[in-house]
């Protein structure tokens, strides 16, 4: 049976509670959460597809007849509402995760040159998938509470006892597809990230759990 702290494994930086001030844990948790940030960036501006639950608020944007930001809002809701027969808690990296990761969207795709050739939209999309997966591993590790879809996420793997890389997998593809059968814009990009992150990420608390054992 697995446990929560086999789950997501204990390091030096991992806090004492979920809403925890101390100096190490909050320095990794943002500094993770800007990586990750601009992960995303560099995924958006490759132009080879957005990630999946970004197909998703486009269906539900095209469908609803609203902007995609309204569309992000309304699917984090109703997936934090899912936190409630999981019994997750929110915590302070909860509320880093949604804005930290939205402002250094932005400011990546705003500033960073838009790759010319297909060369650079590749190293754009593979460098942003491994930044935003390992950023995810990491902050997770600081245990001060997930973002809405990383606590689904985890927490499914709670209730079942199954692994990151087939539930975060699962999960992705679910909203690719619905993503898709709504509307949304699907590219290569969007298939490889819905089949590589989750496995990514287990790799990395992998590794984690390894040299922290």
């Amino acid at each position: 049976m697995k446990t929560k702290t086999s789950l997501l494994p204990r390091t030096i930086w991992t806090a004492k509670h979920i809403w925890s001030l101390e100096s190490k844990p909050l320095l990794v948790l943002l500094f993770t959460l800007v990586i990750m940030g601009i992960g995303e960036g560099l995924i958006l501006s490759s132009n080879l597809g957005s990630a999946p639950w970004t197909v998703l608020s486009q269906g539900i944007a095209l469908q609803g007849n609203f902007s995609v930001g309204l569309a992000s809002f309304i699917i984090s809701t109703i997936v934090m509402l899912f936190w409630i027969p999981l019994k997750l808690r929110i915590g302070i990296g909860s509320i880093f995760n949604v804005i930290v990761i939205a402002i250094l969207l932005g400011i990546t795709v705003a500033y960073l040159p838009y790759p010319d050739n297909l060369i650079w939209q590749i190293s754009y999309f593979f460098s942003g998938l491994i930044l935003f997966a390992i950023g995810t591993a990491f902050y997770l590790t600081c245990h001060l509470g997930a973002g809405p879809r990383d606590g689904l996420m985890v927490g499914i793997c709670h209730l079942f006892h199954w692994k990151i890389g087939k539930v975060r997998t699962t999960i992705e593809v679910a909203a690719c597809v619905l993503g898709y059968w709504l509307g949304g814009t699907v590219g290569i990009g969007t298939l490889i990230y819905a089949l590589a992150v989750g496995w990514i990420i287990q790799g990395t608390l992998s590794l984690f759990r390894y040299y922290h054992s």
